[in-house]
């Protein structure tokens, strides 16, 4: 039965509405479904319709994942909650893998202030289950807000610390602390949300109060930001920390969606990780999780988030619990104190978030709607970065007793780096995976010694010859085509023509395509080009140096065979000890900031 009362029973807010946001995302289709004369307010929020307008939330910001909310909290008495103005036909639906779509609700309503309608969809609903209502305006009007809630009061406040890693980034971490003022202002329970900000550059020009307390830190990377963030967390009694980036490009309603999910939760280990989308394609689903084994392998890659079918199968599929192998990004990521057995590696950057998911026992949810954006990794590809991924990846399978790999598996993972740089000409990152791996050997105490990174930084900038952007005026027209399969073959057994004196074609790539290798195969030259197409670097076949690199990776891993016991030892040791709070205390000089 609908209800419209002066005096409503108490609810709470499950999942409030997520309304497109200039700076975060406008993309209006992976918000709803909208048909006819309806139109969505970028500035205030809430949609006017016409008679005959048409709106849906069989959409990723606002599609409800019954299933989730069902393996998290069980079956909670749920009901729909909208506030707005106007007589519409209002249909709840309950869409289950594999089957037909049902209606829970379908009735003419008239809004005038808060409209509540319960509804009960266990009886019908699959493991794999999700929920979205549909509006068709009978008369003019207009939807101001809507909220999934229940009656069922949660089991838990949770104490949820935002720490917030940045780096001499001053415009970008005052906008976020801005916006995180505003909305904990709006939120309840604001006094169960606060920030922690972690000034790695020690320049951050934000002031303490309102939730918000800045700290400067000795710049250890990420890894050290977020370790201080953590410890802080412990420190002030919070029961759940969320580690997210600076510039915090995401819609704060995620950080409300995530308090109550964890509010509701049944499992003290229950984490929340957030998508990552595109930046150059908000439409565009980077990652919604990973799992690391022999790579970071990165789920629901480039995934519309335009396409209902698509988000509807990316949420079934989300439904079930992980495996053992997945693991959360930092851009945004919740989890619960008590659970932390390791702090993070000593990483600086790049592999630390892996680490601390496949160690520390988390039951990791995503959600929809809980994205950030950010650049794509392909886009920030350079030799620093390739030298961050290796010698993470490798010290993953050498630390974690779980990852241990054999040695034969371990030469596909330094096959499939070798190939990926070397195919493509790139010699820099080439001899950062060789710079990556001889560090590995020096063992742990080396990355203890420069866990600043302050002289790699330094060493990689200046073995970087070729790869470096230039800004240029006239940018090449990127070549699109591809070789016959049997010719990029052929091509692949020479590696691309180094081993036969082949000449080649000049290729001018866009940065998303610059690890396709069937546009490559064949070239001689290859131009990449960055996103806005300001920038490009060239790379040329050069057989002197890809010979030289490729007798050193040869030799190096033949060291690392030659020793892989007593490496595995030192590293299992190592990451023990390097992980405690004992550890961190000393790195961060945390006791004589004390005094």
């Amino acid at each position: 039965m609908s209800q419209s009362q002066a005096e409503e029973p108490t609810s709470y807010p499950l999942q409030t509405a997520i309304w497109p946001q200039p700076g975060i995302s406008t993309e209006t289709s992976a918000h709803f479904r909208l048909k006819g004369s309806v139109g969505v307010s970028l500035t205030q929020g809430g949609a006017d319709f016409a008679k005959g307008g048409r709106m849906s939330t069989a959409s990723y910001y606002n599609l409800f994942n019954l299933g989730k909310w069902r393996r998290n909290a069980g079956d909670l008495p749920l009901e729909l909650q909208l506030r707005g103005k106007g007589r519409f036909l209002l249909s709840i639906h309950l869409a289950c893998r594999n089957r037909s779509t049902q209606q829970l609700f379908s009735e003419v309503v008239t809004l005038d202030g808060l409209f509540r309608q319960p509804f009960a969809p266990y009886a019908d609903a699959s493991t794999d289950a999700i929920v979205y209502f549909e509006l068709r305006a009978l008369s003019d009007g207009r939807l101001d807000d809507f909220t999934w809630a229940t009656e069922q009061a949660p089991v838990s406040e949770p104490d949820l610390m935002l720490s917030v890693t940045t780096f001499r980034r001053e415009a970008e971490v005052a906008a976020t602390a801005d916006r995180f003022r505003r909305f904990r202002a709006e939120t309840d329970p604001r006094e169960k949300v606060r920030m922690l900000i972690v000034d790695n550059g020690r320049s951050a020009e934000v002031d303490d109060g309102e939730g918000i307390t800045v700290i400067p830190n000795e710049n250890l990377g990420g890894s050290g930001g977020f370790t201080r963030g953590l410890l802080a967390g412990r420190a002030s009694g919070a029961t759940h920390v969320l580690f997210m980036d600076d510039d915090a490009s995401i819609q704060m309603e995620a950080v409300s969606r995530t308090w109550w999910f964890l509010a509701y939760a049944q499992d003290p280990r229950t984490a929340v990780a957030g998508a990552m989308l595109n930046d150059a394609k908000r439409w565009e689903m980077g990652e919604n999780g990973a799992h690391f084994d022999l790579g970071c392998k990165a789920h629901f890659a480039g995934l519309d988030l335009r396409e209902r079918e698509d988000v509807f199968a990316m949420e079934y599929d989300t439904t079930a619990p992980f495996g053992g192998d997945f693991y959360a990004g930092w851009w945004f990521f919740a989890f619960p104190v008590a659970q932390v057995e390791h702090l993070p590696f000593p990483f600086f950057v790049r592999g630390d978030d892996v680490s601390f998911s496949l160690v520390n026992d988390f039951n990791t949810f995503t959600l929809p709607g809980v994205a950030s954006v950010q650049e794509s990794f392909v886009d920030k590809a350079s030799p620093q970065t390739w030298y961050l991924d290796f010698r993470s990846h490798l010290i993953h399978h050498l630390s974690l007793p779980e990852k241990e790999r054999s040695w034969k598996e371990l030469q596909r993972m330094v096959l499939n780096f070798y190939l990926r740089t070397a195919l493509r000409f790139h010699y820099d990152s080439l001899s950062a995976v060789n710079l990556a791996l001889e560090d590995v050997l020096r063992g742990p105490g080396f990355f203890d010694e420069n866990a600043d990174m302050a002289q790699r930084r330094s060493d990689i900038k200046a073995m970087t010859t070729t790869e470096a952007w230039q800004p240029i005026s006239s940018p090449p027209h990127p070549r699109r085509t591809f070789l016959p399969r049997p010719v990029r073959a052929l091509l692949l057994l020479t590696l691309n023509g180094h081993l036969l004196p082949i000449g080649g074609a000049k290729v001018a790539l866009a940065a998303e395509h610059r690890e396709d290798f069937r546009m490559i195969y064949g070239a001689s030259e290859v131009t990449c080009l960055n996103v806005d197409r300001t920038k490009a670097y060239t790379v040329k076949r050069d057989r002197g140096r890809w010979w030289r690199e490729s007798k050193r990776l040869l030799s190096n891993t033949l060291r690392l065979r030659r020793s892989y016991g007593r490496v595995l030892r030192d590293w299992r040791t190592g990451y023990e000890g390097m992980t405690s709070a004992e550890y961190w205390d000393d790195k961060l000089r945390l006791e004589t900031a004390a005094k």
